[in-house]
């Protein structure tokens, strides 16, 4: 009966758990941090969701709220995504030392309160990044609309967990 045990056990540790030995396998790219390029913010009936823009150059901060005005194309419309801003006339966006001011005198601050305004902030504090090299999370955006101005606020302010 020992004998059996002892025989029975040097097999086990001969045999192994059944996992064979394999060559090195690849784990892929390394883990990124904020994607690439042009990024603008939509709103959903889930929060903000930011869609990529591949292709995409911007030069100015103003190019990005353009492209918000502009809408969800096709496929995100599809996915739920809408513009909830309401800018009307002219814009201009301006940084310095990652501090964001856009002016838009002809609209109503209503027109970029809430879900809207998270839109604004977030495009442009990533727009900043790509510009200016500045941290997303470092950006401060101020909205002034028809004398009134609401901020400065960051991004994370309006991204829902």
């Amino acid at each position: 009966m020992r004998r059996t045990i002892v025989m029975l056990t040097a097999i086990a540790l001969l045999g192994g758990c059944g996992v064979r030995p394999t060559e090195v396998l690849d784990g892929g790219a390394p883990a990124a941090g904020i994607p690439e390029g042009v990024r603008i913010y939509f709103a959903s009936d889930r929060g903000l969701r930011g869609v990529s823009r591949p292709g995409t150059e911007i030069t100015e901060l103003a190019a990005v709220v353009k492209l918000v005005m502009a809408g969800p194309n096709e496929a995100e419309l599809a996915a739920g995504l809408t513009n909830l801003t309401a800018i009307t006339g002219e814009l201009s966006a301006t940084a310095t030392d990652g501090q964001v001011t856009l002016r838009i005198p002809r609209t109503l601050i209503g027109g970029v309160a809430g879900m809207a305004a998270g839109q604004l902030v977030c495009t442009l504090s990533r727009a900043e990044s790509l510009l200016h090299g500045t941290r997303p999370d470092a950006v401060r955006v101020t909205i002034v609309a028809q004398g009134s101005a609401v901020g400065p606020y960051q991004c994370s302010q309006f991204l829902t967990g």
